[in-house]
């Protein structure tokens, strides 16, 4: 979609509200698919999956999963994951902090993260946005960088992780507050998966600059990550445009070789098997350990 001159017009003179962009590009929040509960004793919470959270592993692998709900600067308590790593597998020191993407929350992603901290043999952390599952409040710009911040910080104090052993990984709208916090923490090191420059952009793929109402300025914040990045997008990206990651690696200070995944969509690039291996090299080999 191109920004014709009266549309152009219509957002200098009338622009919208950000909350209104980000509400109408990004936030799609699910049925929830689980709830936290408090055991008997109220200083432990137990997770209660719904079917639509389509669990796919025994119900002692649920089991190993901890959750526990955490209060960020803006108020609103929002549930956190804790996935820790099979004790089969060697454990990696890193812990993957995990931004989900748009319209699923933690009960959905929960078999997922079951699998792939098995097969990158690291821990992986997650958390919900603001009115998503069981957390509190309603999504907003701000609410999903207060949001973020707290789950770095609960991984650091609850399970005792420094940032030199946290990978912040972004998936679509969850690149959103990756990017935001990688500016300000330098981490082991940054995945951004299906990245987005801007909330104008994916409206209006014409638009070249940075306007003072846009949401999700990524590209304007991607200059300032020191950590090591690596990007991840579908060449056949239908919802957000391949053109988003180029640029955005194209931004990155300390970018690594991307992985561009020919003919991947935005929904399927973890089907591919390169996804996994080049998340393993990535982990395992080009970062210390």
């Amino acid at each position: 979609m191109s920004l014709t001159g009266r549309e152009l017009c219509r957002l200098l003179c009338c622009p919208p509200c950000p909350g209104h962009i980000a509400a109408k590009l990004a936030f799609i929040p699910p049925d929830p698919t689980y709830s936290v509960m408090p055991d008997e004793t109220g200083n432990k919470y137990i997770l209660h999956l719904t079917e639509r959270a389509e669990w796919q592993y025994s119900e002692r692998e649920q089991q190993r999963l901890e959750v526990f709900l955490v209060r960020t600067s803006r108020g609103n308590r929002v549930s956190c994951m804790y996935v820790k790593c099979n004790s089969e597998t060697p454990a990696s020191k890193y812990t993957i902090l995990f931004s989900h993407g748009n319209a699923v929350d933690l009960g959905q992603m929960s078999s997922f993260y079951v699998g792939l901290s098995a097969r990158l043999g690291v821990n992986i952390f997650s958390y919900d946005y603001s009115g998503y599952g069981a957390s509190g409040g309603s999504p907003t710009e701000k609410n999903i960088y207060a949001d973020i911040e707290a789950a770095f910080q609960a991984l650091r104090q609850k399970y005792a992780v420094s940032p030199e052993h946290i990978i912040l990984y972004g998936q679509s709208i969850g690149t959103v507050p990756t990017i935001d916090l990688a500016r300000k923490f330098e981490c082991a090191a940054v995945v951004l998966h299906s990245p987005l420059l801007s909330g104008l952009r994916v409206a209006f793929p014409d638009t070249k600059r940075t306007w003072f109402f846009d949401v999700f300025p990524s590209i304007e914040k991607i200059p300032k990550v020191t950590s090591p990045v690596l990007v991840i997008h579908g060449t056949e990206d239908e919802v957000i445009d391949f053109s988003h990651g180029l640029a955005i690696y194209e931004q990155c200070p300390r970018a690594v070789e991307p992985l561009w995944v020919e003919g991947a969509g935005h929904n399927d690039i973890e089907l591919y098997s390169q996804y996994v291996d080049r998340l393993r090299q990535f982990i395992h080999v080009e970062l210390p350990n």
